[in-house]
């Protein structure tokens, strides 16, 4: 059985390169609810550090222990890839409210 994730759960996944046809491990933010999971797919968006080249959209994670990160970070909501949910490696963490918030905020954004 799969396990199931929670939209704003931070997990580790082979995430995809936009760029190139290559995937790197790294962490992502769940991003849909559970409710999609009857359809087989987690959708999910890329959390980067925070010494990359910053978008008007990223949101930083503040609080890196209750994410499970290891260095200042950022979700970046713009970079958004629908996986399989047997893709996730394991959960390491969750976003705190306030960034969760944010977060939501700028997909409804894209969204119009």
């Amino acid at each position: 059985m799969t396990p199931r994730y929670d939209a704003f759960d931070i997990v580790a996944v082979p995430f995809p390169c936009a760029d190139r046809l290559a995937e790197k491990r790294r962490p992502a933010l769940v991003v849909s609810s559970r409710r999609l999971a009857i359809h087989g797919v987690v959708w999910v968006a890329m959390i980067t550090s925070a010494d990359n080249e910053s978008w008007s959209s990223d949101v930083a994670i503040a609080d890196l222990a209750r994410a499970g990160l290891p260095a200042p970070s950022v979700v970046r909501p713009a970079k958004i890839a629908c996986i399989d949910p047997e893709w996730i490696d394991r959960r390491i963490g969750a976003l705190d409210k306030a960034a969760a918030r944010m977060v939501g905020q700028r997909l409804r954004g894209f969204l119009g």
